[in-house]
């Protein structure tokens, strides 16, 4: 194994909020998801995962977790406040990427990260390979296992939903190597250039 070509995947769980956002672009950085030949399981199961239309409100056992997700919200927004100007906007958004990810079990700054480098938070992006939305997903995923309507992707949850369950799915085939993921979901597997960008703009969002 090369230095620094793998990353853990950190255990999902409210981020400690530390540090400043960077800068991203305004383009579409999307490479091209493959379309790949899925099992009947998994095409059953990856359906099953995005069909489910429960909607992201958050519910805590107990009031601190309550209260930590009100200052992660608050900081998040801060942060987001220069490409989202409006504060409704912000905190719906926020809060379905909080809900999303943790669905997916997947690290709520990773998935941050991932749309800064993707999208740089548009929700009308479109990529040369033509990939869209937030996650940049490809239209092939919803004829596989959606509905067959790729403007659904430009839809908020569904893209958010979409991204997240693609990106468990990779995690899931290169057990659990988020470099590879990382490449695989951006259709460069195996180079770092990719993987790197989302590493450190996650950490805007840590």
């Amino acid at each position: 194994m090369r230095a620094g070509r793998r990353f853990a995947l950190v255990a999902v769980g409210m981020p400690f909020i530390t540090g400043g956002l960077g800068s991203w672009s305004d383009e579409a950085h999307a490479g091209a998801q493959l379309e790949e030949p899925l099992s009947a399981a998994v095409r059953t199961a990856l359906s099953a995962a995005v069909a489910d239309e429960a909607p992201p409100k958050p519910s805590f056992d107990q009031e601190d977790q309550r209260r930590e997700h009100e200052r992660w919200m608050q900081k998040m927004g801060a942060r987001l406040q220069r490409v989202k100007s409006e504060a409704q906007t912000r905190e719906e958004f926020l809060q379905t990427v909080w809900y999303e990810s943790r669905r997916a079990a997947l690290e709520t700054s990773l998935v941050l990260g991932l749309i800064q480098v993707e999208s740089g938070f548009r929700k009308y992006a479109i990529s040369a390979s033509g990939a869209r939305g937030y996650m940049q997903v490809m239209p092939f995923w919803v004829r596989l296992i959606g509905d067959g309507e790729p403007s659904r992707l430009f839809h908020m949850q569904t893209n958010l939903r979409f991204g997240c369950t693609i990106l468990r799915h990779y995690l899931s085939l290169e057990q659990g190597d988020l470099f590879m993921a990382l490449g695989r979901y951006n259709g460069s597997r195996g180079r770092p250039e990719y993987p790197n960008q989302v590493m450190q703009a996650r950490m805007g969002w840590v």
